[in-house]
């Protein structure tokens, strides 16, 4: 018997061992946005335990919060982190003021895990005009200052982009083609916020719930060769037909924003924000119909806010509350095979 257990528990090792080889990197690759519109919101030191705590990897901040750098300092955690649309006017017309704005909150950090640089944020009007030429004097300052390996971008949502079904996706928007060949040139992603939630909210006549949820039973929209069952693949291949059309053949996505409120109105619902969430995380490693490979995808957001403008919805979107206790219980890794990663107690569960 003794023999006949350890030649079983080889086998289950090594099974064990071969269902992890066998899991995409994107698995890993969820990140969470950390915003700090709340009252009574945690430390940043504490902030970054509970990613840690939680196998979260990916971090997305809106400003250079020095103490959430500080904070991040030697964690390895990869980090958008976003030049404020605010800044955008004197970083475009002033190169010094890029190397400056650089000197001050990347290089002064040089323990943090910096992967891209959002320059502005779902910028709209007439400060498009200043999002390009920021993009090209914070890449030149990044690369005067040996940090050229830190990818430049900005983040778009998808009224950006104009055209049904997914694959005559175009740009609406005129800055948007010599960005995306800017992007193509350059090899960084386009950071896209993708909001199926909003989609359903102003569509609900057209869009059934069931579709921005990932729950329909079987295919939507069928485009050609592909078949879409949900929402958020027709937004980023929406998105990635008008990347191609305007020159960005080879630019890829990262979802820098996606999620679903737990209240607040239409939709919003612990219930379906569980739903929205757990099955991104579940169905990003996939990819979408028309680029089947995993995404980088950030969940919005780590925290309820209440000091959030706009709507109401705007202060429910957050995965846990300010005393760190979680809006509802999200599993971080996606199932695969049959193997599951708990978040909880940090071991892995084989499931036969």
């Amino acid at each position: 018997m003794a023999k006949q257990g350890a030649a079983s528990s080889m086998l289950a090792l090594a099974l064990l061992l071969g269902t992890l080889a066998a899991i995409p990197t994107g698995v890993q690759s969820i990140g969470v946005c950390y915003g700090v519109n709340g009252n009574g919101l945690p430390s940043a030191r504490e902030v970054v335990q509970l990613y840690q705590s939680k196998g979260l990897n990916l971090m997305r901040i809106y400003f250079p919060d020095h103490n959430a750098l500080q904070a991040l300092s030697g964690t390895g955690i990869g980090l958008i982190m976003d030049l404020p649309t605010s800044d955008l006017a004197t970083i475009a017309s002033n190169p010094n003021a890029a190397a400056a704005w650089v000197r001050d909150h990347v290089q002064a950090f040089p323990g943090v895990s910096f992967r891209y640089i959002a320059v502005g944020n779902e910028v709209a009007g007439g400060d498009t005009g200043n999002i390009l030429p920021a993009m090209r004097n914070v890449d030149t300052a990044l690369r005067n200052a040996g940090r050229g390996s830190i990818k430049v971008s900005t983040a778009v949502q998808s009224g950006v982009t104009q055209g049904f079904p997914p694959s005559q996706g175009s740009f609406s928007q005129g800055h948007m083609g010599p960005i995306a060949q800017y992007l193509q040139s350059t090899g960084a992603p386009l950071l896209a916020n993708i909001y199926p939630y909003f989609s359903y909210l102003y569509n609900q006549a057209q869009i059934h719930i069931n579709y921005a949820l990932f729950t329909s039973p079987g295919t939507v929209v069928q485009d050609g060769g592909n078949a879409y069952q949900n929402l958020f693949d027709a937004l980023v291949d929406t998105m990635y037909s008008a990347l191609e059309k305007a020159g960005g053949w080879n630019v890829n996505i990262v979802v820098s924003e996606s999620g679903w409120p737990s209240a607040g109105g239409d939709g919003a619902s612990t219930g379906n924000a569980q739903t929205y969430n757990q099955n991104l995380i579940n169905h990003v490693r996939k990819g979408t119909p028309k680029r089947p490979r995993a995404i980088e995808t950030y969940i919005f957001a780590m925290f309820n806010e209440d000091k959030k403008p706009g709507a109401e919805t705007e202060r429910h979107f957050g995965l846990f509350n300010p005393d760190k206790s979680p809006a509802y219980n999200i599993n971080f890794w996606a199932r695969d095979a049959r193997l599951w990663y708990r978040n909880k107690t940090s071991t892995f569960t084989y499931i036969l």
